[in-house]
């Protein structure tokens, strides 16, 4: 649009020195020319606009929003047009308590108090996107800064309100991933209604205050030892009762032992023996006695 009006302008100044009966009369047509061919360049780039990806154009005529969106790509348009571009890719907006984390700085966390009127502090991420053919009235009713007017404040109120119904130990533990599906179903509503789709609510940190922190940690610490002492005892059931399985066992086995030895088998092993030992390299004598079993003598000394 600049270029369109210098072009106009210097066109416009070459008509006026054409009009002069002096010596710059001579330069009237290269500057009407140059006012043509700038105020051509002007149009030209005044009617094209680009639209990059994962992005839309609307368009305003005089502060009136159109309501056709231009998509990604080039567009040729009326250039008296002006186009505000609006990212549909998925955004997120985070509020966190370290600084330079989140959107804005410095601690931007959501402070709620629970059920039990303790103070939680939490830290929240919301994905969210435009949905392009809502942009027009977005851009109508809310303007391009629908992040501090739309996203923040709703999910900032939502949590608040829904953290009421826990307890802090429970946020912290074992209601937390309820609690974050909760919230996003009372979000999901108010964003549609104002032309936003809300994609996730990730709650990224719950934190509680330092004497309740300091309990559960106690807690939690009370039942580990607890487990592990009831993992001891069961192990040293278990080796009691291997004791008993390998006691029976040998017990078994002398028993049956006992049982199947004769006279008549003892001697056998007892004249197996004295072969082995009578085939030994060292040089024995061999006495025998009145009795059954022999008296060997190493004469090698």
């Amino acid at each position: 649009m600049f270029f369109l009006v210098l072009g106009i302008l210097v066109l416009i100044a070459g008509f006026v020195i054409a009009g002069r009966a002096d010596s710059l009369r001579r330069y009237s047509r290269p500057i009407q020319i140059l006012g043509l061919l700038i105020a051509l360049a002007g149009l030209s780039s005044a009617s094209l606009v680009q639209i990059g990806a994962g992005e839309i154009g609307v368009q305003t005529l005089y502060g009136r929003v159109q309501n056709d969106v231009l998509t990604s790509g080039l567009h040729f348009i009326n250039p008296l047009m002006e186009v505000h571009k609006m990212d549909v890719k998925t955004q997120n907006y985070t509020m966190s308590a370290v600084r330079d984390e989140g959107a804005r700085e410095g601690d931007d966390a959501i402070r709620v108090l629970s059920s039990d009127g303790l103070e939680v502090v939490i830290d929240l991420t919301v994905l969210y996107r435009v949905l392009p053919t809502e942009a027009p009235r977005i851009l109508r009713e809310t303007g391009i800064d629908y992040t501090d007017k739309i996203v923040r404040p709703l999910a900032r109120t939502r949590i608040r309100d829904n953290a009421v119904y826990y307890d802090a130990v429970s946020l912290y533990s074992t209601k937390r991933d309820e609690f974050q599906r909760r919230i996003f179903e009372s979000i999901t509503g108010e964003f549609q209604k104002r032309g936003l789709v809300l994609e996730q609510l990730l709650i990224r940190n719950i934190s509680l205050p330092q004497a309740v922190k300091a309990s559960i940690e106690q807690k939690m610490t009370a039942e580990q030892d607890a487990q592990k002492m009831q993992y001891v005892l069961q192990k040293e059931q278990q080796e009691a009762q291997r004791k008993r399985v390998e006691a029976q066992g040998i017990a078994d086995y002398q028993h049956i032992i006992s049982e199947s030895l004769t006279d008549r088998q003892l001697q056998y092993e007892t004249i197996k023996a004295q072969l082995e030992i009578a085939k030994s390299p060292n040089t024995k004598v061999i006495i025998l006695g009145k009795g059954n079993t022999p008296v060997m003598l190493d004469t090698k000394n």
